[in-house]
C-alpha cells in the first residue's frame, strides 16, 4: 500500500529572515522595557530617601542620652518588629505606666491633614493606630507626652491609614500646631522643636516637667528605620 506523502514549501529566506528580525525586536524591546520599569521602580524608592538627606539637614542632631546603654541597635537584628514602638529604641528603660482609665484618645495633625486619628495608650501594634508610649505623660500633664507612628515612603501617605500616617511627618516646622482631644478636652500644642536622632538615643522618653510637653517620633528616612524623627511640642492652651 502506498503511503501518500505531502511536500510542504518552505518560505522564502527573505519571509524567514523578516520573520527573525521581528522576533529579536520584540525581544529587545522586551529587555528595554524591563530594565525602564526596573529603574523607575529603584528611583521610586531611592529618590524620595535622597531628597529627604539632602533637604532635612535643618533637623539638630541630639547627643545620646546617658541612660543609653551599649545594647543593639535597631537595624542589626532582622527579627526585630517594627510594628511595636518599644522595638524602636532598644535601650529605652520599662517606664511604669501611668494611671487613667482611658484606653485612647485622639490626635490631629492640620498641617498634614491628620484627623482624629486614634492614639492608643500602650498599645503594640502601629499598623492599627498611633502609639502613646507607655509610662510618658497623659496630655495635658507636665512631662513629655510621647507618641509613636509608622511612616513609609511619601509618595504612599494616606493620613486616614495607620501604616503610612507619620510618612509626611518631616514636613513639620516650628510653629505648627498639633491637636490633642484626651477625656472630652482638646489641648492645643505648638511645634516648638524637631529633632533627628539614633535608635540608641532614650533621651526622648524622659521626662521634663518644666511644661507639658508632647512628642511625636516615627523613623526617617520615611521607609527606612536608620534614624529617629521627633516633632517636639509645647502646650500653649487649654
Amino acid at each position: 500500500m502506498m503511503v501518500p506523502y505531502c511536500y510542504l514549501k518552505s518560505a522564502p529566506l527573505g519571509q524567514q529572515l523578516a520573520q527573525q528580525r521581528r522576533i529579536t525586536f520584540l525581544l529587545k524591546g522586551f529587555s528595554v522595557l524591563a530594565l525602564v520599569v526596573g529603574l523607575v521602580l529603584i528611583s521610586n524608592a531611592a529618590l524620595p530617601i535622597l531628597y529627604y538627606e539632602l533637604t532635612n539637614s535643618r533637623f539638630t542632631q541630639r547627643l545620646v542620652s546617658p541612660l543609653a546603654s551599649q545594647g543593639i541597635i535597631l537595624g542589626e537584628e532582622s527579627a526585630v518588629d517594627y510594628s511595636n514602638p518599644k522595638s524602636w529604641f532598644p535601650d529605652a528603660p520599662v517606664l511604669p505606666p501611668k494611671p487613667s482609665k482611658i484606653t485612647h484618645y485622639n490626635l490631629s495633625v492640620p498641617k498634614l491633614k491628620i484627623e482624629e486619628a486614634i492614639v492608643r495608650i500602650g498599645g503594640e501594634d502601629l499598623m492599627k493606630s498611633l502609639i502613646h508610649y507607655p509610662g510618658t505623660a497623659l496630655p495635658g500633664q507636665y512631662g513629655n507626652t510621647v507618641i509613636f507612628g509608622h511612616s513609609v515612603l511619601p509618595q504612599f501617605f494616606n493620613p486616614k491609614n495607620y501604616k503610612t500616617i507619620f510618612s509626611t511627618l518631616p514636613k513639620m516646622e516650628e510653629g505648627d500646631e498639633i491637636l490633642v482631644d484626651f477625656d472630652g478636652i482638646q489641648y492645643r500644642y505648638v511645634v516648638r522643636k524637631i529633632v533627628e536622632t539614633k535608635p540608641e538615643d532614650v533621651a526622648v522618653l524622659e521626662q521634663r516637667y518644666d511644661s507639658q510637653w508632647l512628642s511625636l517620633v516615627t523613623c526617617v528616612p520615611p521607609g527606612t528605620y536608620l534614624r529617629r524623627l521627633i516633632v517636639w511640642a509645647q502646650l500653649v492652651s487649654i
